[in-house]
């Protein structure tokens, strides 16, 4: 059994075991108080954001003598709180035989010291923690959403012992041929198959199909599944580690670890670049007095030549170049109600050329409405049908129940009197009416049973036509008088200009992906004008489609269930809606559109776009800001001072560029 500590911010236990291998936060450690969480979140972002407030300050008092003291104890300060961490970082690249950018970055910075030039020194270390902590900050972790996944699935079950008895187990500890209780509104904790009972259970976010379905005896049912009625029981096939959702781990896990890593350029000449300066500045410390007759010490010496050298080639603009690129692109889309989770995410997004797009609940609202009403006999009288049902489904909470109810209101009806009313677990409703008539209503099959045969073919072809165009449908039936209720899942509003937008603006290859059934995913495809769909998907599936569509090139997809979080992970960029998106999704994608607004995916593309050419302006501009700096300090035209402004000239620069992206 896995050891349990309660803690204040969840008021839940929390499984050691589980927090270790996950690798979570160590904020999430369950042996933290709520308090020391708060502090500890973003501690690197705060004790920057603090240093540079002092470096501020310090900077202030140093023009009035009398106060010098005060100033040097600040900067002291400055160094503890941005220096000390990137110091011990160094040493620890050191001892791996590491030389980056960040040991230059270190060595420029309290190398200035020696020079008398601690202020400059201060603000190189400021600006290098202040970038490192805010993408930090920024940036995904792949736990989060295997975390999430293992949330999806009780850690208990109700087994039901040999002499009928009930007791609660740890799902850990269930093996396979253990007969378990699942009590209507509970979620299904393992695989098994129904060996008693009847309910309808909600896939949705395991399947995409928005329309539960009925389970009765020698059904499977998948762990994740929501049992919406009457109680089941169910013989466990699988145990724990070979379920339904520990395979959606172990495919998340697998998608990650398998998912394009960009390389920036930065990344890949920065080890190059830090070792070349540092040995320039020895080899130009040790071999200056010897070639040009110059001392070795002093303002005029080579070790001073060499350490300016040292501290103007530092990266400082080219530390923050791109950071703040993705920074400001980052900022205005969280304004635009899109979180994007790191920002080389919008370097991959400008390299997409398909776009998958999930159906359920992206394309379309999810909620299901009621379009047509018919009478069986073309003449019955449609409102009494609508007021019976209405009031047969009115107490219901599925899909279809809410559709009807809906619609009744809308069009102003009252429900009917009704009596005897009794619910048939994953086939329908039935009640007797004031003039004693028996009305039923529920899947198309069930009420055929209650009709004469001649009747009951003819119902079952029409509910058949209706299938066919895409349509979900309900039949009632009322005194041997049957009517049929179409269902359509609708599309979000302006949904096909977004499309068209896509299409047309951006060039993308639009694709959709989808669990419901071929007819629903054809019509839904047809009327955005999406040519490539594929329907009747499962999570496998839905990754197997993804990995074989982005080999060649990127891909996002588009995606808000647990049946959608492989298939994020494993694309180059993963977009998850934030409203209707299941926790799991959301983790696994890159992007979240928090408000739903898919319409905004055409803006989106085009500002990864500019971002992307605004970082590369931002390189060039680094560069060059190093080389003009650097090298005139090098030969003494110029005193240190004056590369430090020229040299942070070049990251004023690459700030106010950034800043464009700023722009709506």
């Amino acid at each position: 059994m896995s050891t349990i500590i309660e803690t204040n911010e969840a008021k839940k236990p929390i499984l050691f075991d589980e927090f270790f291998e996950l690798g979570q936060e160590d904020t999430e450690s369950p042996f933290l108080i709520e308090s020391s969480r708060k502090w500890g979140a973003n501690l690197t972002l705060k004790s920057s954001i603090l240093a540079a407030f002092f470096l501020i300050l310090s900077f202030v008092i140093s023009f009035f003598p009398v106060h010098l003291p005060i100033s040097h104890l600040l900067l002291i300060a400055v160094y503890f709180l941005a220096g000390v961490p990137a110091l011990i970082e160094a040493i620890e690249d050191l001892s791996l035989f590491d030389i980056n950018i960040d040991i230059l970055m270190t060595l420029a910075a309290f190398s200035s010291v020696l020079i008398g030039s601690g202020m400059e020194g201060g603000l190189l270390l400021v600006l290098f923690s202040l970038s490192g902590s805010m993408e930090d900050a920024v940036s995904s972790k792949a736990k989060s959403a295997i975390s999430s996944l293992h949330k999806l699935s009780p850690t208990k079950a109700t087994v039901i012992e040999d002499d009928g008895t009930h007791i609660e187990r740890s799902i850990k500890d269930i093996a396979v041929g253990t007969i378990i209780l699942v009590k209507a509104s509970q979620v299904v904790p393992l695989d098994g198959i129904v060996i008693g009972g009847i309910s309808s259970v909600n896939l949705v976010h395991l399947t995409g199909e928005s329309l539960p379905l009925s389970k009765t005896v020698g059904d499977e049912v998948p762990a994740g599944a929501r049992n919406l009625e009457g109680a089941l029981a169910v013989q466990v096939m699988k145990i724990m580690a070979d379920s339904t959702l520990a395979k959606i781990i172990e495919l998340v896990t697998e998608a990650q670890e398998a998912k394009p890593k960009l390389q920036r350029f930065f990344d890949k000449f920065s080890g190059k670049y830090a070792v070349s300066i540092i040995a320039l500045s020895g080899f130009f410390a040790f071999t200056f007095p010897y070639l040009f007759n110059i001392p070795f010490l002093g303002y005029e010496g080579s070790l001073y030549r060499a350490l300016s050298f040292l501290i103007a080639a530092s990266p400082c603009a080219l530390i923050i170049a791109i950071p703040i690129a993705y920074l400001s692109a980052v900022s205005i889309c969280a304004k635009k109600g899109i979180l994007i989770k790191g920002g080389v995410t919008l370097d991959a997004i400008a390299n997409c050329k398909i776009l998958a797009l999930d159906k359920t609940g992206t394309l379309t609202t999810g909620q299901l409405e009621v379009i047509s009403v018919v009478a069986l006999d073309g003449k019955s009288v449609v409102d009494e049908a609508i007021a019976i049902a209405y009031a047969l489904e009115k107490n219901a909470v599925h899909p279809i129940a809410i559709a009807i109810t809906s619609y009744a209101q809308n069009l102003g009806i009252l429900a009917s009197e009704i009596q005897n009313f009794y619910e048939i677990p994953g086939q329908g409703l039935s009640a007797t009416l004031p003039n004693k008539a028996l009305c039923f209503i529920g899947r198309p099959q069930f009420i055929a049973t209650k009709l004469e045969s001649a009747k009951a073919k003819e119902l079952l072809e029409q509910t058949a036509t209706f299938m066919q165009k895409g349509e979900l449908v309900a039949c009632l039936t009322i005194d041997q008088t049957p009517y049929i209720f179409s269902f359509q899942d609708n599309l979000r509003p302006d949904m096909k200009n977004a499309i068209d937008e896509l299409k047309t603006k951006q060039h993308l290859k639009i694709v959709m992906l989808t669990g419901d059934h071929e007819q629903s995913a054809k019509r839904i495809a047809d009327s955005l004008g999406i040519d490539n769909y594929f329907a009747d998907l499962t999570p496998e599936n839905k990754l197997d489609l993804v990995t074989k569509l982005s080999e060649n090139q990127g891909l996002a997809m588009v995606g808000d269930g647990v049946n959608d979080a492989p298939a994020l992970a494993r694309a180059s960029v993963g977009i998850c809606m934030g409203k209707v998106g299941s926790t799991t999704a959301v983790d696994a994608a890159d992007v979240v559109l928090l408000h739903d607004n898919i319409e905004y995916l055409n803006w989106l593309f085009q500002k990864s776009h500019q971002t992307k050419k605004v970082v590369k302006q931002n390189l060039i501009i680094a560069l060059s800001a190093i080389f003009i700096a650097s090298i005139p300090a090098l030969g003494g035209y110029i005193p240190l001072w004056v590369a430090v402004v020229m040299h942070e000239g070049g990251t004023v620069l690459v700030g106010l560029n950034a800043l464009r992206l700023l722009r709506k």
